[in-house]
């Protein structure tokens, strides 16, 4: 039973790896082809270029965030799980403050 138990664990360790590194390449993607778009919109003097750049990193950061949040899962000491939740409220926060500056920028737009 301990060794199916164990197979079951390292199983889980690496589902959750594989997992959190994709949603980790997921956010990491978004956010430098949405920075080479947002950049080639700017040097076209497009209006909206800011606007979808911070979309993008709202976008990202939420990616990021799922990977934190998966990384838990794995957590072994408390250590762990307090650098991790640091890392989840701060991403967290980042996240509702571009959110509360998005919905700023779009009432400004119209």
């Amino acid at each position: 039973m301990e060794v199916f138990i164990e197979l079951l664990r390292t199983g889980l360790v690496y589902i959750v790896e594989i997992a959190s590194t994709l949603l980790e390449l997921f956010g990491v993607a978004i956010l430098l082809f949405t920075g080479v778009k947002a950049f080639l919109g700017w040097m076209h003097k497009e209006e909206e270029s800011g606007l979808n750049l911070a979309e993008s990193i709202a976008m990202a950061l939420e990616f990021l965030l799922a990977a934190e949040v998966m990384h838990t899962v794995l957590a072994d000491e408390v250590s762990d799980l307090i650098i991790l939740g640091a890392l989840v409220v701060l991403r967290a926060v980042m996240t509702v403050e571009i959110h509360w500056e998005l919905k700023e920028e779009k009432k400004n737009l119209e």
